[in-house]
């Protein structure tokens, strides 16, 4: 797959904004080792645990001596929004065998999938092999530059935590790059819409435990665009458009 055109494509896309996701994965790793976890245990979680916004929820609660069920309920509520992309990306991956769904929802990070369905908005057809194999590709190549952008960074903040003060905050250039691509992505009226509803919730509830802001937050702009777009007049048939210009 590695050889397709559309691999060297996706990990072409993920390259502008690899510096900012290598920035936060390198203070991830040195917050991993500020926070009192073993050089062990820092690099397991850098390895097998491919998710940074749940990585930097549990390990305080480790570090407290949460229960497990607690660290993973933690984790569990972090990253419901992947079951969101999921549902969405179903129709792309259905025609492969269980054992590679589960590798690419493992990889698929938040910016590969937005970067997918922006190329590729609609799954292609189960007898479209070419199409299919494509999408593949793009999504392989895609997901291969993003956990590099991760997981090497994150290994070297490791290394290096007690010479990389986490007062260098370069963490903040990982949310820059989210932003950047959440301000590509409102390209429509509901969009920004969605975009501000969401960001205000969040901020709302920021208080509430667990991050559940950030599941307040998709919900409501959810309920809402939603409530929006049946309150849009159905679009002129073409039919019914060339009878009025008639």
């Amino acid at each position: 797959m590695w050889r397709h055109s559309e691999f060297a494509q996706g990990a072409r896309d993920m390259l502008p904004v690899a510096p900012g996701i290598a920035a936060w994965g390198l203070m991830t790793g040195v917050a991993m080792m500020k926070s009192g976890l073993s050089l062990v245990e820092a690099l397991s979680m850098a390895l097998f645990v491919f998710a940074g916004s749940s990585q930097l929820a549990a390990m305080p609660l480790m570090i407290a001596g949460a229960p497990m069920w607690v660290v993973l309920a933690t984790g569990f509520c972090v990253n419901l929004r992947f079951v969101v992309f999921s549902i969405h990306l179903r129709p792309y991956v259905m025609h492969q065998p269980l054992w590679r769904r589960l590798v690419s929802g493992y990889f698929t990070a938040d910016l590969s999938y937005v970067m997918f369905v922006q190329r590729y908005k609609t799954p292609a057809e189960r007898s479209d092999s070419t199409m299919l194999r494509a999408q593949e590709a793009y999504l392989a190549g895609n997901c291969f530059v993003n956990w590099l952008s991760w997981v090497g960074p994150g290994l070297v903040g490791i290394v290096l935590a007690n010479f990389i003060p986490p007062a260098w905050g370069l963490g903040f250039a990982g949310i820059l790059a989210l932003l950047g691509i959440t301000c590509a992505l409102a390209s429509s009226q509901l969009r920004m819409v969605s975009v501000g509803v969401a960001g205000a919730a969040a901020v709302v509830a920021f208080a509430l435990p667990l991050k559940l802001n950030i599941l307040v937050a998709i919900g409501v702009a959810v309920v809402v665009c939603l409530s929006l777009e049946k309150l849009r007049p159905p679009p002129a048939s073409p039919a019914a458009s060339g009878k009025g210009s008639a």
